[in-house]
């Protein structure tokens, strides 16, 4: 009689203990785990479409780095979310989460871009270098192994306004979403108000990494510091120095990223759809 009445009083437990433990498999299986390379492969994507829209002409070996560096920039930038997010890709990040994490991206590229300058020479007339591989070999001879990494102060500084480019892309992405436009549009629309957001407030202080990176490599220095160039530019020309082909890389910088970002943003979705 005594085992009559429990045995119904267990088997209830027991089956609901079951589904319990059948719910919570279903929920750690379907549980977005987050992905690690996503942003490197979709950074690839990313620097292709802007080399195709940005250099329509041909890229030549420095512009050929920068879509490596788009890789590094974007996978980065899609780490560092990661672990702001806790490793949970659902949780959502404020504006200044999403500023740490462009700056945590300006730094990761800074590293890859300060060297890749090996070298950019706009001018045939005045060639101190015959390619990146003379450049490089020069360049250790005259001041050691880290004289490939002069001007990173200034390249640091730089970049660090990625901190306005992703969080100005969050905000511009998150009123578009409530035109009803599509993803795909979103993403390109406010790639490309974020990127001349940004350059509005960077475009000087590329001005002056240019000049330090870009300076002939004799004793002394012209421009010794950051400091002293800005100083130097200031003085010699005002403020329009600072500003100097401004509206050229403004309207170069809105297609150009709309593009890239839009590819990334859709590479990342494509990544996400099968898996990986």
């Amino acid at each position: 009689m005594t085992v009559d009445v429990i045995q119904p009083q267990l088997q209830p437990q027991g089956q609901d203990q079951h589904q319990h433990m059948l719910q919570t498999q279903t929920a750690e299986q379907t549980q977005e785990k987050p992905a690690r390379f996503r942003g490197f492969i979709g950074g690839i994507t990313s620097g292709v479409t802007k080399l195709c829209v940005g250099h329509p002409f041909g890229a030549t070996p420095p512009l050929i780095g920068w879509m490596f560096m788009d890789s590094i920039m974007l996978g980065t930038l899609h780490n560092c979310r990661l672990f702001l997010k806790g490793d949970d890709p659902t949780a959502q990040l404020t504006l200044f989460q999403h500023a740490l994490a462009g700056i945590g991206a300006g730094i990761a590229v800074s590293c890859i871009a300060t060297p890749a300058r090996l070298q950019v020479q706009y001018d045939a007339t005045t060639k101190t270098y015959t390619g990146p591989i003379d450049c490089a070999q020069k360049l250790i001879r005259n001041n050691g192994v880290f004289g490939l990494w002069k001007g990173m102060g200034a390249t640091l500084i730089h970049r660090s306004w990625f901190s306005v480019l992703w969080s100005s892309y969050e905000l511009y992405s998150s009123y578009l979403r409530k035109t009803g436009l599509s993803e795909p549009v979103i993403n390109g629309l406010a790639g490309g108000m974020a990127a001349n957001t940004f350059w509005l407030c960077a475009y000087p202080f590329d001005v002056v990494k240019n000049r330090i990176m870009t300076q002939p490599d004799v004793k002394p220095l012209q421009y010794p510091s950051w400091i002293k160039c800005f100083k130097h530019l200031y003085i010699t020309e005002g403020v329009y120095g600072f500003y100097r082909g401004f509206m050229p890389c403004l309207l170069r910088s809105f297609p150009t990223n709309a593009a890239a970002i839009a590819v990334w943003e859709a590479t990342m979705r494509s990544l996400k759809a099968i898996g990986y």
